[in-house]
């Protein structure tokens, strides 16, 4: 009977393992805008945060950070900027693209310099054709959520983690209106899955679409919520080696450490 006792007392610690996460990704979500450290280079994070002046760099950043560790990826606007005279975006789609892989080149901006140049020059090349020389039309206008993440999408070599990713930081941290959230998927980062797959949420060899379904049923209107909370877990406590489980808020509820 005891037995029977803890198995339904652990249950019910589980169940709740959703819930805490909803709600810390609620308050992340409530709490109003602040500067984000992309790369902590100050002057690189300014630049990536004034959507105002400079949505283009946001994007040509979400279009580098493949492969790379975020941080690197995250610089390279800033680091072209510094080439061409400034951030603006004429300078931007001034350079051709021998010009722009001869900078990613010379300054060994990627882990795959001649492809991610190609992708940068097209970047500005769809923003001038698209977007009117304005990238902040992506997102501008209370567009669904859907739109955003398709729009993302539709710049080479981003896919659905990046997209995702994107689209969450511009609702989340940026605190731009859209008109749902059911589109701004979970980003299938390696953290993140990791925490899925300890907390019991997925099975160890579970696939990123089984992620993100999962997600989808946790909490259909934002699956997305997830994403910052499990990231941020993943980083500090659930490591892949030497976890720091007694600093985690979730170490209690934890199928992994509750016997």
């Amino acid at each position: 009977m005891e037995g029977i006792v803890n198995d339904v007392n652990n249950f019910e610690r589980w169940k709740e393992i959703p819930n805490m996460l909803v709600r810390q990704g609620e308050r992340l979500l409530a709490q109003p805008y602040r500067k984000i450290e992309f790369t902590g280079n100050s002057k690189a994070d300014d630049l990536l945060n004034d959507l105002k002046n400079y949505p283009h760099a946001f994007v040509s950043a979400c279009v580098m950070d493949r492969q790379i560790k975020a941080e690197r990826a995250w610089l390279i606007p800033y680091e072209i900027s510094k080439e061409i005279g400034g951030p603006e975006f004429l300078r931007f789609l001034s350079l051709d693209l021998d010009r722009t892989k001869e900078i990613f080149t010379t300054k060994s901006l990627h882990r795959f310099n001649d492809t991610m140049a190609e992708n940068f020059y097209l970047a500005m090349q769809r923003i001038h054709e698209k977007y009117k020389d304005d990238a902040s039309n992506i997102w501008k206008g209370n567009p669904k959520s859907a739109t955003v993440v398709q729009r993302l999408l539709q710049f080479r070599g981003v896919g659905i983690k990046i997209a995702s990713m994107a689209a969450n930081i511009l609702a989340r941290d940026f605190k731009i209106p859209m008109a749902d959230k059911l589109c701004i998927d979970i980003s299938p980062d390696v953290q993140v899955k990791r925490v899925f797959v300890r907390l019991g949420l997925i099975d160890e060899n579970a696939t990123t679409d089984e992620l993100i379904y999962r997600a989808r049923e946790l909490n259909s209107e934002y699956p997305g919520i997830f994403d910052l909370s499990c990231w941020e877990i993943g980083r500090k406590w659930c490591r892949p080696k030497k976890p720091s489980c007694e600093e985690c808020y979730l170490e209690s509820y934890c199928p992994k450490f509750v016997e």
